[in-house]
């Protein structure tokens, strides 16, 4: 069986008068079930994996911290609340966010060096 099958009907002869023949329940549903399979393999998962990196990098963030943000503002943590980080971007200056927009931690001494 050709995988184009699934997708283009193939054309049969058929006699005079005789009633078509109706797809068969496994070719109909084999088609959507490899669609969704592929999906998850190719957008669901890899998403999934990206957010669970995510929430465990957020877990391990301490005081003292080198961080990034969303927006592009780079920082060290100085405060840690449940929901909220409170960022230092510069001596005296300090902003607060939420823990989600934290993008990365960056290594050590990141940001003297810069």
């Amino acid at each position: 069986m050709n995988p184009l099958d699934f997708l283009i009907p193939v054309a049969h002869a058929q006699a005079a008068g005789a009633a078509p023949a109706a797809p068969g329940m496994m070719s109909t549903l084999l088609f959507p079930v490899i669609l969704i399979a592929i999906m998850y393999f190719l957008m669901i998962r890899p998403q999934m994996k990206r957010q669970k990196e995510h929430r465990a990098m957020l877990d391990k963030l301490s005081r003292g911290d080198e961080v990034i943000t969303n927006g592009g503002i780079a920082g060290t943590v100085s405060e840690i609340g449940e929901s909220f980080v409170t960022v230092e971007i510069a001596a005296g200056v300090q902003v607060r966010l939420q823990k989600g927009a934290i993008a990365n931690v960056l290594p050590k001494g990141t940001l003297k060096a810069a």
